[in-house]
């Protein structure tokens, strides 16, 4: 009896001799789906059989599934969105990781197991997105994929992310339109006895977005010192109207220009006589912009009064976040350096401030070619 080995506590799996001479091991192992399920792994000896054991059992401990056969998409992107999506990410970013899974990639591939999956299923999945929606869309779609299969790579569930095969449908680049110096000072003018008049300077003048708008709170200004601190943002999502970080979680502090401290004045002024006159209906929620009862101001109504305003003055229909870029050409234009534009409005790389935002005006361009003349001109000479 003494060289009987010991039998392995509960949960450690057992080990056992076929009758082909080879070994197996069977242990119990967390599924994709939240179910455990007995998973089976053989050897020639039974060091080899011992040490696949540990493997397993080491997943188990780290709590990484380990499916007993090839998991279908329809088990890993349910899973991959609850477990890994929706711990990490902001809400934003899961409705929309959701809602590609739930449209698009569940109904053309949810029955291809993640082994079986190839490059030409997603290309055949993607082509039928784009068909019946746009090629923006199924791009998304691509990069959805392509996020949830490196997770499953890195669970070690699939060696290999099949989608990065797959070349994303080509998408032009979106060109916003932007406002000359002199349609601004109109659509300024314009907006001056508008509720969201404030908001409106520092989308210009800031290139604040409109969730930081929406959540941008009195206590995160100081009109003195001249200063406006952005580290929050309000965001909708399935109905419910909640608070969130920063887009790439950035927390900025910025020099309040001149232009926007009259503006944010006459706005706390006006919300003291709103709530002077809400009395106890007011829900004091200290953001800069409310509702006449205190309540927070939608970023739709805020797009709203933008296009409304916008048609009022005559200008070029644009969007909201399209005075991001008429901000950074601003910037552009008065030689600032691309770091400093970087940090105002709150990009995460420098190359999306200098290729996305920075549109070159025609003046500069002429400048540039003057100078092309004056300094080949002088070598000709």
């Amino acid at each position: 009896m003494a060289g009987q080995r010991k039998r392995n506590p509960n949960g450690a799996g057992t080990i056992t001799k076929r009758k082909d001479g080879r070994y197996q091991a069977a242990v119990y192992v967390l599924q994709p789906d939240g179910t455990r399920a007995r998973k089976f792994a053989y050897g020639k000896t039974w060091a080899d059989c011992d040490a696949k054991r540990r493997e397993l059992l080491d997943k188990v401990d780290q709590g990484i599934p380990v499916p007993t056969r090839s998991a279908k998409l329809s088990e890993w992107l349910p899973y991959w969105l609850e477990q890994i999506v929706k711990p990490h990410r902001k809400r934003t970013t899961y409705a929309k990781y959701e809602t590609h899974v739930r449209l698009y990639l569940l109904p053309h591939l949810g029955k291809k197991t993640l082994e079986k999956l190839s490059a030409r299923d997603v290309r055949t999945a993607l082509q039928r997105v784009q068909r019946t929606t746009t090629a923006a869309t199924a791009k998304e779609t691509h990069r959805v994929l392509r996020t949830a299969l490196s997770a499953a790579c890195r669970e070690e569930l699939i060696s290999r992310n099949v989608v990065q095969l797959v070349e994303a449908p080509k998408v032009d680049p979106y060109e916003g339109q932007l406002w000359s110096l002199e349609q601004t000072l109109t659509f300024i003018l314009t907006a001056r006895r508008d509720p969201l008049y404030a908001a409106f300077m520092l989308a210009i003048g800031l290139g604040l977005r409109r969730g930081e708008l929406v959540g941008l709170r009195w206590q995160d200004i100081d009109l003195d010192a001249r200063t406006l601190r952005v580290h929050k943002q309000r965001q909708r999502v399935n109905g419910e109207n909640y608070e969130d970080s920063t887009k790439n979680r950035r927390k900025r502090t910025l020099p309040l220009p001149a232009l926007c401290v009259a503006p944010l004045r006459w706005q706390r002024m006006r919300q003291q006589a709103m709530r002077a006159k809400a009395g106890s209906a007011w829900q004091d929620s200290d953001l800069v912009f409310t509702t006449r009862s205190g309540r927070p101001v939608e970023g739709s109504n805020v797009l709203r009064s933008f296009h409304r305003l916008s048609a009022k003055a005559e200008v070029p229909r644009i969007r909201v976040h399209d005075a991001r870029h008429g901000a950074a050409t601003l910037l552009a234009t008065g030689n600032v350096h691309p770091r400093v534009a970087m940090e105002i409005l709150g990009h995460s790389k420098i190359s999306v401030t200098m290729e996305v935002y920075t549109h070159v005006p025609d003046a500069l361009k002429r400048e540039a070619i003057a100078h092309m003349d004056r300094v080949l001109g002088r070598r000709q000479r």
